[in-house]
């Protein structure tokens, strides 16, 4: 219910909204959510892992959909939705010396190309999508798109554009 309420908060005000109103709206006191998260930092990092967490499971949920090519670009689609909409947010977690903000970034980097690649894996398996695509080239493609289009409408066109180039048509 925190890390819920911190989600809505920080989507609507940005990460600088008050920690006393993400309290509020979980129904909980002050000095409750300070025991779970003792500053802003913890609880953007638990927030973050939980966005990351979902679309990792999104994505382990779609190995079982009948179309590996749809599975893959289904996922991309959330991939493109997350980078463009959650940046911010990982972004706000500030750096430390300990280098625990470089180790958080390598192990949700790391979770969304074990998810890319276990989807793409499938679909060229399958032959459906080219053999010669790499996950880490066809996130560096998503990201682009997150990055780089203005509204979810330039962002779906060119992942169309991107599925039509990955994609084994058969003659």
């Amino acid at each position: 219910m925190l890390i819920a309420a911190a989600r809505a908060l920080f989507s609507e005000q940005g990460t600088d909204a008050p920690l006393d109103e993400v309290a509020r709206r979980a129904g909980i006191g002050n000095a409750t959510m300070y025991r779970h998260f003792p500053d802003r930092r913890e609880l953007l990092i638990a927030v973050y892992t939980d966005e990351v967490e979902a679309l990792s499971a999104e994505g382990a949920s779609l190995l079982s959909e009948p179309s590996s090519p749809d599975a893959l670009f289904t996922w991309l689609r959330a991939f493109i939705t997350h980078v463009a909409t959650k940046r911010d947010l990982a972004l706000a977690i500030p750096s430390d010396h300990a280098g625990e903000r470089s180790a958080l970034f390598d192990r949700w980097h790391a979770a969304m190309h074990a998810t890319a690649a276990a989807l793409l894996a499938r679909a060229q398996a399958e032959g459906t999508v080219h053999g010669t695509l790499d996950p880490a080239d066809l996130l560096a493609l998503a990201s682009g798109i997150a990055l780089s289009t203005a509204n979810a409408a330039q962002a779906d066109r060119c992942l169309a554009l991107l599925r039509e180039g990955a994609t084994v048509h058969q003659r």
